[in-house]
């Protein structure tokens, strides 16, 4: 008679085949996996929810010229990006200064861009310089969340460094729009050319 082995024992005590059991570890593991993703969607998702409250506090330190401070105060999204719904769920409705912010899904492809703010999502960075063309010389915030963009023509560029979001400012395209922006925000951020 052959002495079972410690895993055939285990294996009897819970008579489990030894085919079910590997199919049991590889359940397992893609639940493991699954739940990875998960969380990096999560944090990914929770990204947004940060980038929104701080493309909100941009219209506390960036000055609009005075032709743009009537009507509503335009937020316009370009590309499949999980910000437009959190922009719509976190800032649409609020105020900066006597304008109502709106929130707007806008194509790379239009012909104008009528907002205060342009966030040109990663899905949407390859046709940036495209976008920073057709909005040049106009008072238009250009952000970003794509590495390299702020030397491509967007103001601001959401980056991550050492797992911590990051502002990269390019002063010269916010000047170049008319626009004005306090020096703590530019403290806050890294500036790049």
């Amino acid at each position: 008679m052959v002495k079972p082995t410690a895993y055939g024992q285990i294996l009897s005590v819970f008579r489990v085949r030894p085919s079910l059991y590997a199919t049991g570890f590889k359940l397992v593991l893609l639940f493991l996996l699954l739940h990875f993703v998960t969380a990096l969607a999560a944090q990914k998702e929770t990204s947004y929810v940060v980038q929104s409250n701080i493309i909100y506090r941009f219209t506390k330190y960036i000055d609009w010229p005075a032709a743009s401070k009537q009507g509503d105060f335009n937020i316009g999204v370009v590309g499949d990006s999980p910000m437009y719904e959190e922009l719509k769920k976190s800032i649409e409705g609020k105020l900066v200064g006597d304008q109502k912010i709106t929130i707007k899904k806008l194509s790379s492809s239009s012909l104008i861009f009528d907002c205060q703010i342009l966030f040109v999502s990663d899905d949407a960075g390859k046709n940036l310089k495209k976008i920073a063309g057709k909005t040049a010389h106009t008072p238009v915030l250009l952000v970003s969340e794509t590495e390299g963009m702020a030397q491509k023509g967007s103001c601001i560029n959401f980056v991550i460094e050492s797992n911590r979001l990051k502002l990269e400012i390019n002063q010269t395209n916010i000047t170049q729009r008319e626009l004005s922006i306090a020096s703590e925000l530019l403290q806050l951020g890294k500036l790049v050319k």
